[in-house]
């Protein structure tokens, strides 16, 4: 999809939704035109994608110059899990990002591990689905980095995240998920600062995932497991994520 093509659907959702007035995602997912507008995106297929935009291409990136004022928080941004809770109340001390399933070696990192490895800072805009956009800077962790040092297994095919915000305030958490691929490029990473500054809860702490070649609700925020899987089956809906059950679409690209 090229920038213009991108602009005009963003726009048709703006549009569709009444994103100025509605201004939340699940009140979004509601309207009927707005999920109609996202089923016509789901048509082209995984090879149309790959074909028209590399799997290395990068996002662009901009200077400290451009980054927004104010960075807009959106979704979660206070969740109230008793997981989270209890997180919050010990300064993250004893959090711990779990990597399992198919992989080799399961791992179990505190954020102090996670700061000591390689890095790196990129300075991205975010496009939510709403039609609005910011720019920020981020700092974290390759995600594909964090997968090596686990290994993944043969049949291996899907990254999920599983995080501690319920939008629906019970027993079910956000989750997300990429291609295992989608993991290796240079700009996916596990964001612990923004803009200079440790990480937020508003905006994710103590992790969330940067995808810049993706929409605003494929970066999940409050991760606390990261799980390599062969299929979606079992898991929620089985469509890949929080918003994809509710009818959005799964690649989720820009």
């Amino acid at each position: 999809m090229s920038g213009n093509e991108r602009r005009r659907f963003l726009e048709k959702l703006a549009l569709a939704s009444g994103a100025v007035l509605l201004g939340g995602c699940d009140r979004l997912a509601e309207n009927s035109t707005f999920k109609s507008l996202l089923a016509t995106a789901d048509a082209p297929t995984d090879f149309v994608l790959h074909a028209l935009t590399p799997e290395d291409a990068l996002a662009q990136e901009f200077t400290e110059a451009d980054l927004s004022p104010v960075f807009k928080a959106n979704g979660s941004i206070n969740p109230q899990t008793p997981e989270y809770l209890a997180m919050v109340a010990n300064d993250f001390a004893d959090y711990r990002l779990k990597i399992s399933g198919l992989v080799k070696t399961p791992l179990s990192l505190d954020l102090a591990e996670l700061r000591a490895l390689p890095s790196r800072t990129q300075i991205t805009r975010h496009d939510c689905v709403e039609g609005w956009s910011c720019i920020g800077k981020w700092k974290g962790t390759p995600l594909g980095r964090l997968l090596d040092m686990a290994g993944p297994q043969d049949g291996a095919k899907y990254v999920l995240f599983h995080c501690a915000d319920s939008l629906d305030n019970n027993d079910q958490r956000y989750y997300e998920s990429i291609y295992l691929a989608e993991a290796y490029h240079p700009q996916s990473i596990l964001a612990y600062e923004m803009n200079d500054k440790t990480l937020d809860i508003p905006h994710g702490a103590p992790l969330r995932v940067r995808l810049e070649r993706k929409l605003g609700y494929k970066m999940a925020k409050y991760i606390v497991g990261i799980e390599l899987v062969q299929s979606m089956a079992g898991l929620g809906a089985g469509k890949g994520g929080y918003w994809e059950d509710r009818g959005y679409q799964w690649h989720g690209g820009i």
